[in-house]
Protein backbone atom coordinates (compact mmCIF):
# COMPACT_ATOMS: atom_id res chain seq x y z
CA UNK A 1 0.00 0.00 0.00
CA UNK A 2 0.98 3.92 -0.51
CA UNK A 3 2.35 5.22 2.03
CA UNK A 4 -0.62 7.67 4.24
CA UNK A 5 0.21 11.19 4.98
CA UNK A 6 -1.27 13.68 7.06
CA UNK A 7 -2.66 17.21 5.97
CA UNK A 8 -4.89 20.11 6.78
CA UNK A 9 -6.77 21.71 4.22
CA UNK A 10 -6.62 24.96 6.29
CA UNK A 11 -2.40 24.53 5.48
CA UNK A 12 -2.88 23.82 1.35
CA UNK A 13 0.69 23.89 1.61
CA UNK A 14 0.66 20.50 3.56
CA UNK A 15 -1.09 18.69 1.17
CA UNK A 16 1.80 18.41 -1.71
CA UNK A 17 3.32 15.25 -0.28
CA UNK A 18 -0.02 13.49 -0.41
CA UNK A 19 -0.42 15.05 -3.77
CA UNK A 20 2.66 13.35 -5.22
CA UNK A 21 2.13 11.27 -7.94
CA UNK A 22 -1.75 11.15 -7.68
CA UNK A 23 -3.79 11.57 -10.74
CA UNK A 24 -6.96 12.16 -8.76
CA UNK A 25 -8.60 14.07 -5.26
CA UNK A 26 -11.45 13.69 -3.51
CA UNK A 27 -12.12 16.83 -1.57
CA UNK A 28 -14.74 16.78 1.15
CA UNK A 29 -14.81 19.76 3.25
CA UNK A 30 -15.64 20.20 7.13
CA UNK A 31 -19.15 22.18 7.30
CA UNK A 32 -19.79 24.31 4.06
CA UNK A 33 -15.95 24.71 3.77
CA UNK A 34 -16.11 28.64 4.36
CA UNK A 35 -13.10 29.02 6.54
CA UNK A 36 -10.67 27.55 3.82
CA UNK A 37 -8.58 29.04 0.60
CA UNK A 38 -10.59 27.24 -1.76
CA UNK A 39 -7.94 28.87 -4.62
CA UNK A 40 -5.24 27.93 -2.85
CA UNK A 41 -6.03 24.36 -2.20
CA UNK A 42 -6.85 23.93 -6.17
CA UNK A 43 -3.38 25.58 -6.86
CA UNK A 44 -1.20 23.22 -4.68
CA UNK A 45 -3.24 20.56 -6.30
CA UNK A 46 -2.75 21.15 -10.23
CA UNK A 47 1.20 22.29 -9.08
CA UNK A 48 1.11 18.46 -7.79
CA UNK A 49 0.00 17.33 -11.56
CA UNK A 50 -3.36 16.13 -9.96
CA UNK A 51 -5.77 15.46 -13.46
CA UNK A 52 -8.91 15.91 -11.76
CA UNK A 53 -10.98 16.68 -8.72
CA UNK A 54 -14.14 15.31 -7.17
CA UNK A 55 -16.06 17.59 -4.48
CA UNK A 56 -18.28 16.53 -2.56
CA UNK A 57 -21.39 18.96 -2.02
CA UNK A 58 -24.74 18.83 -0.60
CA UNK A 59 -28.15 18.89 -2.92
CA UNK A 60 -29.23 21.62 -1.15
CA UNK A 61 -26.40 23.63 -3.34
CA UNK A 62 -28.84 23.18 -6.54
CA UNK A 63 -32.16 23.22 -4.19
CA UNK A 64 -31.23 26.13 -2.08
CA UNK A 65 -28.09 28.22 -3.46
CA UNK A 66 -28.85 31.47 -1.93
CA UNK A 67 -29.22 30.28 1.66
CA UNK A 68 -26.39 31.11 4.15
CA UNK A 69 -25.85 27.59 5.20
CA UNK A 70 -24.91 26.46 1.40
CA UNK A 71 -23.90 29.43 -0.19
CA UNK A 72 -20.10 28.37 0.64
CA UNK A 73 -20.65 25.19 -1.49
CA UNK A 74 -22.03 26.58 -4.20
CA UNK A 75 -18.74 29.07 -4.44
CA UNK A 76 -17.31 26.31 -4.06
CA UNK A 77 -18.61 24.51 -6.67
CA UNK A 78 -18.08 27.19 -9.22
CA UNK A 79 -14.45 27.53 -8.35
CA UNK A 80 -13.64 24.10 -8.99
CA UNK A 81 -15.93 24.34 -12.13
CA UNK A 82 -13.02 27.45 -13.24
CA UNK A 83 -9.83 25.18 -11.75
CA UNK A 84 -9.01 24.00 -15.38
CA UNK A 85 -8.98 20.75 -14.12
CA UNK A 86 -11.48 18.27 -14.72
CA UNK A 87 -14.07 17.66 -12.02
CA UNK A 88 -16.75 15.44 -11.04
CA UNK A 89 -19.24 16.84 -7.88
CA UNK A 90 -21.31 15.12 -6.10
CA UNK A 91 -24.43 16.58 -4.25
CA UNK A 92 -26.22 13.95 -1.95
CA UNK A 93 -29.17 14.69 0.13
CA UNK A 94 -29.74 13.87 3.43
CA UNK A 95 -27.55 10.79 5.34
CA UNK A 96 -29.25 7.69 6.70
CA UNK A 97 -26.64 8.13 8.86
CA UNK A 98 -28.02 11.19 10.45
CA UNK A 99 -30.31 8.48 12.34
CA UNK A 100 -27.22 8.19 14.53
CA UNK A 101 -28.19 11.21 16.38
CA UNK A 102 -31.06 9.36 17.72
CA UNK A 103 -28.52 6.50 19.01
CA UNK A 104 -28.35 7.76 23.20
CA UNK A 105 -32.34 7.92 22.56
CA UNK A 106 -32.75 4.61 21.79
CA UNK A 107 -30.13 3.02 23.49
CA UNK A 108 -31.49 5.14 27.25
CA UNK A 109 -34.98 5.02 26.44
CA UNK A 110 -35.94 3.03 23.06
CA UNK A 111 -37.69 6.68 22.15
CA UNK A 112 -37.04 9.18 19.66
CA UNK A 113 -38.01 12.46 19.56
CA UNK A 114 -37.98 14.29 16.18
CA UNK A 115 -39.96 16.97 14.17
CA UNK A 116 -41.83 16.09 10.63
CA UNK A 117 -42.90 12.62 11.54
CA UNK A 118 -45.21 12.19 8.27
CA UNK A 119 -42.59 14.30 5.61
CA UNK A 120 -40.78 11.80 3.92
CA UNK A 121 -37.10 12.81 2.13
CA UNK A 122 -35.14 10.01 0.54
CA UNK A 123 -32.15 9.61 2.31
CA UNK A 124 -29.04 8.16 1.06
CA UNK A 125 -26.28 5.62 2.78
CA UNK A 126 -23.42 6.82 3.03
CA UNK A 127 -21.94 3.55 1.46
CA UNK A 128 -23.31 4.64 -1.63
CA UNK A 129 -21.71 7.97 -1.44
CA UNK A 130 -18.56 6.45 -1.25
CA UNK A 131 -18.86 3.94 -3.96
CA UNK A 132 -19.57 6.36 -6.49
CA UNK A 133 -17.13 8.89 -5.35
CA UNK A 134 -14.60 5.74 -5.57
CA UNK A 135 -16.32 5.03 -9.14
CA UNK A 136 -15.87 8.28 -10.53
CA UNK A 137 -12.30 8.98 -9.31
CA UNK A 138 -11.03 5.97 -11.24
CA UNK A 139 -12.65 7.11 -14.56
CA UNK A 140 -12.51 10.27 -16.29
CA UNK A 141 -15.44 9.27 -18.61
CA UNK A 142 -17.18 10.89 -15.34
CA UNK A 143 -15.87 14.15 -15.78
CA UNK A 144 -17.97 17.34 -16.02
CA UNK A 145 -20.99 15.65 -14.65
CA UNK A 146 -23.05 16.62 -11.62
CA UNK A 147 -24.65 13.46 -9.44
CA UNK A 148 -27.18 13.81 -7.41
CA UNK A 149 -27.42 10.85 -4.76
CA UNK A 150 -30.44 9.56 -2.76
CA UNK A 151 -31.70 6.37 -1.76
CA UNK A 152 -34.64 4.84 -3.95
CA UNK A 153 -37.86 5.51 -1.83
CA UNK A 154 -39.25 8.33 0.49
CA UNK A 155 -38.72 7.61 3.78
CA UNK A 156 -40.25 9.77 7.16
CA UNK A 157 -38.50 9.81 10.46
CA UNK A 158 -41.60 7.53 11.97
CA UNK A 159 -41.05 4.78 9.35
CA UNK A 160 -37.18 5.50 9.68
CA UNK A 161 -37.37 4.49 13.36
CA UNK A 162 -39.88 1.71 12.87
CA UNK A 163 -36.76 0.54 10.66
CA UNK A 164 -34.62 0.81 13.22
CA UNK A 165 -37.00 -0.99 15.31
CA UNK A 166 -36.92 -3.91 13.55
CA UNK A 167 -33.96 -3.94 12.92
CA UNK A 168 -32.78 -4.27 17.01
CA UNK A 169 -35.64 -6.18 17.40
CA UNK A 170 -37.18 -4.35 19.79
CA UNK A 171 -40.39 -1.75 19.83
CA UNK A 172 -38.99 1.81 19.64
CA UNK A 173 -41.24 4.78 20.64
CA UNK A 174 -41.72 7.58 18.29
CA UNK A 175 -42.65 11.24 20.07
CA UNK A 176 -42.73 14.16 17.73
CA UNK A 177 -41.53 17.31 18.39
CA UNK A 178 -42.50 21.02 17.37
CA UNK A 179 -40.48 22.85 15.20
CA UNK A 180 -39.18 24.96 18.10
CA UNK A 181 -38.19 21.87 20.50
CA UNK A 182 -36.24 20.37 17.50
CA UNK A 183 -34.00 24.20 16.66
CA UNK A 184 -33.59 24.28 20.58
CA UNK A 185 -31.93 21.06 20.26
CA UNK A 186 -30.31 21.69 16.91
CA UNK A 187 -28.56 24.91 18.45
CA UNK A 188 -26.38 22.73 20.60
CA UNK A 189 -23.72 21.87 17.98
CA UNK A 190 -25.26 23.35 14.88
CA UNK A 191 -24.33 27.43 14.21
CA UNK A 192 -28.16 28.96 13.33
CA UNK A 193 -27.66 29.58 9.42
CA UNK A 194 -27.35 25.91 9.39
CA UNK A 195 -29.84 24.98 11.95
CA UNK A 196 -32.94 26.68 9.86
CA UNK A 197 -31.60 25.07 6.48
CA UNK A 198 -31.81 21.94 7.99
CA UNK A 199 -35.37 23.01 9.01
CA UNK A 200 -36.61 24.15 6.02
CA UNK A 201 -35.45 21.25 4.38
CA UNK A 202 -36.59 18.53 6.88
CA UNK A 203 -40.12 19.96 7.01
CA UNK A 204 -40.97 21.82 4.48
CA UNK A 205 -38.58 19.56 0.79
CA UNK A 206 -39.18 21.14 -2.60
CA UNK A 207 -40.04 18.59 -5.07
CA UNK A 208 -36.30 18.13 -5.94
CA UNK A 209 -35.84 17.30 -2.47
CA UNK A 210 -37.98 14.83 -2.70
CA UNK A 211 -37.50 13.32 -6.28
CA UNK A 212 -35.41 9.95 -6.17
CA UNK A 213 -31.99 10.44 -8.66
CA UNK A 214 -31.60 7.95 -11.31
CA UNK A 215 -27.58 8.86 -10.27
CA UNK A 216 -26.78 6.13 -8.06
CA UNK A 217 -28.29 3.59 -10.31
CA UNK A 218 -26.77 4.57 -13.47
CA UNK A 219 -22.71 4.95 -12.08
CA UNK A 220 -22.85 2.12 -9.81
CA UNK A 221 -25.36 0.04 -12.44
CA UNK A 222 -27.40 -1.06 -9.19
CA UNK A 223 -30.32 0.32 -7.24
CA UNK A 224 -28.98 2.44 -3.98
CA UNK A 225 -29.32 0.88 -0.70
CA UNK A 226 -32.78 1.56 1.40
CA UNK A 227 -32.71 2.56 4.90
CA UNK A 228 -33.53 -0.52 6.20
CA UNK A 229 -30.70 -1.94 4.84
CA UNK A 230 -28.44 0.99 6.86
CA UNK A 231 -30.35 -0.01 9.93
CA UNK A 232 -29.26 -3.70 9.99
CA UNK A 233 -25.77 -2.86 8.81
CA UNK A 234 -25.39 -0.14 11.53
CA UNK A 235 -27.84 -1.27 14.55
CA UNK A 236 -25.13 -1.92 16.89
CA UNK A 237 -24.60 1.61 17.16
CA UNK A 238 -28.60 1.47 18.91
CA UNK A 239 -28.19 -1.36 21.46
Amino acid sequence: MPPAHRADLERPESLRPALAGAEALFLLVEGAGAHLDVPEILRVTTDAGVKRIVLQSSQAVGTRPGTASHAPLHAIEEQVRRSGLDWTILRPGGFASNALGWADQVRNGRTVAAPFGEVGLPVIDPDDIAEVAAVVLRDDAHAGRTYELTGPALSTPRERVADLATALGEPISFVEQTPDEAREQLLRFMPPPVVEGTLAIIGAPTAREQRISPDVSEVLGRPPRPFAAWAERDVDAFR
